[in-house]
């Protein structure tokens, strides 16, 4: 009776997620967050870093679109490079890559770098989108998907929302470098996150 009644509650929840996976399914979905956030938050600050580079109003919207095009380049080989280099190794990489891209941007002298800084960032980057569509279709079972596509959907739409508000606030009162430093806060959260919860190939 009591295996019985024991095998009827294991039946019962077969799908339950620990929390600790949960947590990395929220580092997954913190990268597409920051990968959006990137592009709004820069946005909103063109103006100043346009005046910082010395940098025509033309000019400074390739700012922009360097980070958008590598990022479109990326995406479509992202699944092809996951399978190459494993998921955990793969996210890992661009993480770091990202971080170390972006904060160089903030170091940028002249528009030329400014430029391939965004670009370089934008591939690392790019890739963060569809890994966390990646994480959460590995970790979750089907029962539970729809929850981690709900989170994904909160998170990357608060970007557009919070990133040229705290771009303009911050590059106004700090400097517009300020707002390339700030996005290792919850880049360095993301990593490690995914790598406490993400297990080696």
């Amino acid at each position: 009776m009591s295996s019985a009644a024991t095998t009827a509650a294991a039946d019962a929840t077969p799908d339950r997620v620990p929390a600790g996976t949960w947590l990395t399914v929220f580092g997954g979905v913190l990268g597409a967050f920051i990968a959006v956030l990137n592009i709004h938050i820069t946005n909103a600050s063109l103006k100043d870093i346009q005046g910082a580079l010395g940098a025509t109003l033309e000019e400074g919207s390739f700012i922009s679109t360097a980070y958008l095009t590598a990022e479109i380049m990326v995406i479509p080989i992202t699944g092809w490079l996951t399978q190459v280099f494993g998921l955990r190794r793969y996210i890992l990489w661009n993480t770091v890559l990202f971080m170390f891209f972006t904060t160089l941007c903030a170091t940028a002298w002249n528009l030329e770098s400014m430029l391939v800084f965004r670009a370089l960032a934008g591939l690392s980057g790019g890739t963060l989108i569809p890994l966390s569509f990646a994480i959460i279709l590995t970790l979750l079972p089907a029962s539970k998907q729809a929850i981690g596509m709900g989170m994904f959907a909160l998170t990357a739409t608060q970007a557009p929302t919070i990133g040229p508000t705290l771009g303009g606030y911050l590059s106004e009162n700090f400097g517009w470098e300020t707002i390339f430093y700030l996005q290792l806060v919850p880049t360095s959260i993301m990593f490690f996150l995914l790598w406490r919860g993400l297990q080696p190939a």
